[in-house]
């Protein structure tokens, strides 16, 4: 699913303008994105939790040449997963008739 599809989806959920559904949708994302770039954890409870992590400096060897670089330190979002998030992804599927090889019997 890309921006537009969730988009759509969001406005024929909520009967709303697909316009309309677009900025609300810019709005969450822009909220995520500076509240994470200012430090600060944002929870949504049942779904999960966005936050800064910072990536401590290190050293490592280039690929092409082996030559040994330093990699500075760096700053990146993460995102963690809420239990119910968890729960809801490996639910098992429903089986709507009896498998394949008792069918057939």
């Amino acid at each position: 699913m890309n921006r537009q599809e969730l988009v759509d989806r969001v406005a024929a959920a909520e009967n709303l303008p697909k316009a309309q559904a677009a900025r609300i949708l810019e709005t969450v994302l822009t909220a995520v994105k500076e509240t994470v770039k200012s430090g600060d954890k944002l929870t949504l409870v049942g779904f999960g939790t966005f936050k800064l992590q910072e990536r401590p400096a290190r050293t490592g060897r280039n690929p092409s040449t082996g030559a040994e670089i330093k990699i500075p330190a760096t700053k990146v979002p993460k995102f963690v997963p809420g239990a119910a998030f968890k729960a809801a992804v490996n639910e098992p599927k429903k089986r709507g008739c009896r498998s394949r090889a008792k069918a057939r019997k």
